[in-house]
């Protein structure tokens, strides 16, 4: 099943893509054969957009995001960092990467780790400015290896943010976070793209691309299956979920009723994911004793399994 929507324009006038990839392909040798990991990718990406990259394990996302970062080579295709190639994007300082591990040491303080990198670049932001734009200025001067995971996660969003990039890169940025420290990361992530700074990311949390980006962009086997907002996207799981409370229900008499997907009884609760919604109310609420009925659009977790699932 494979679906596009147009989305907002990714360029704005006078002003080039942010990222704009053509035709883009990876394959890698393994003992089982030849295995396409990325596979004609297109995707286009303008200026102060935050774009969810989504998609499940071995769709292509982290081979796809090595390749933007320039380490990867693709085997064929065309990858531009605001019209130029991610090796002078990165020597100039315009795209940082936010990653999932490795790069700190744990014998060094959090300042220690910032003022380090700092000497690398040629123009960095002050290390007190950064700390305190990734919320961790209040432990500055603890050791790397007494953070938590989501403090670390934070050190290596403030190490992105040192040569002020125009882009930034990330691949589950908020592993190891609680609630509230999310929501701070991205209210973050808001502030500087509200500034004009493009953010690509990747996540499985699936609520943060909901919530805060402004496109969704779905892959699946190494291509894009779905580009567009979140309600676009979740628009292309037709159909929507009725549950109500209904001991004992007929699993089997309500699976019969047409447009039913799916029938799930949870304790006293039936669950029933159907097309035609109103077909499935009218019987539960004529021909049964439900109560508590209610109905609800799919979500995006729901589009994200009809599109990159393999039914």
């Amino acid at each position: 099943m494979t679906s596009s929507i147009t989305a907002r324009p990714a360029d704005r006038p006078g002003i080039g893509p942010a990222i704009e990839i053509r035709g883009l392909t990876k394959s890698f040798h393994t003992r089982a054969g030849v295995v396409r990991a990325v596979d004609g990718l297109d995707l286009v990406v303008g200026p102060g957009e935050i774009v969810a990259f989504l998609g499940p394990n071995g769709a292509g996302k982290s081979t796809t995001i090595d390749m933007l970062l320039g380490l990867l080579h693709p085997d064929a295709g065309q990858i531009r960092v605001f019209g130029g190639t991610p090796g002078n994007a990165i020597a100039a300082g315009r795209i940082s990467a936010v990653l999932q591990s490795g790069g700190l040491l744990p014998d060094l303080t959090v300042a220690e780790t910032v003022r380090l990198v700092a000497v690398l670049h040629a123009s960095p932001r002050p290390v007190a400015e950064v700390l305190a734009r990734a919320g961790i200025s209040d432990i500055a001067d603890r050791l790397v290896g007494k953070c938590s995971g989501g403090q670390r996660q934070r050190l290596r969003f403030a190490l992105a943010l040192l040569p002020d990039p125009d882009l930034l890169v990330l691949d589950e940025p908020t592993t190891g976070m609680d609630v509230e420290g999310r929501r701070e990361f991205w209210n973050a992530i808001r502030r500087d793209a509200g500034d004009g700074r493009t953010v690509l990311f990747a996540t499985h949390y699936l609520d943060e691309a909901d919530a805060y980006a402004d496109r969704i962009v779905l892959v699946r086997n190494g291509t894009v299956v779905a580009d567009g907002s979140a309600a676009a996207v979740r628009n292309l799981a037709a159909g929507r979920t009725l549950s109500a409370t209904l001991p004992g229900a007929d699993r089997a008499r309500l699976s019969e009723i047409p447009g039913v997907d799916r029938v799930e009884q949870r304790g006293d609760r039936i669950i029933v994911h159907a097309k035609d919604s109103d077909a499935v109310a009218r019987y539960l609420l004529t021909a049964t004793a439900a109560v508590d009925l209610e109905i609800t659009a799919r979500t995006l977790e729901d589009a994200f399994l009809a599109l990159t699932g393999d039914n």
